[in-house]
């Protein structure tokens, strides 16, 4: 229990994320036809609107295996062991943010971008409570 306490700082910042990145993931592949419309709208007059449908399955993917990785991470760090997992999946949760980043400014959508800023904070803030 004591460990767990002084874990909790990382354990909400893993939460948090594996909620942020499982979420938005399945809601892609729920509602692929609406994502894909809203986005390739979103990129319709910036260099990647050829690519919305190669690029959404990337970042659907990059976002369910960040996801699945902050959840054994999470498992991990509650069970004591070795928490390799939470660790990859803060890497993949900022290289996902740093993609969507690239795509919102490309798409001049800057206040789309800065909300990403926030999230990114909170992946370096994992890193440096882990």
């Amino acid at each position: 229990m004591e460990n767990l306490l002084e874990q909790a700082p990382l354990l909400l910042v893993v939460l948090f994320l594996m909620l942020t990145f499982l979420q938005s993931g399945v809601d892609k592949v729920i509602d692929w036809k609406g994502n894909l419309d809203f986005i390739s709208g979103h990129f319709k007059n910036s260099p990647l609107g050829g690519m919305v449908p190669l690029l959404l399955a990337i970042i659907t993917v990059m976002e369910l295996a960040a996801g699945i990785l902050l959840t054994i991470g999470l498992v991990q760090i509650i069970m004591g062991a070795e928490s390799l997992m939470a660790y990859l999946g803060l890497i993949l949760s900022g290289l996902s943010l740093v993609f969507l980043l690239f795509g919102q400014r490309l798409a001049k959508d800057y206040d789309g971008a800065k909300t990403l800023a926030i999230y990114f904070i909170v992946v370096i803030a994992g890193f440096l409570l882990y």
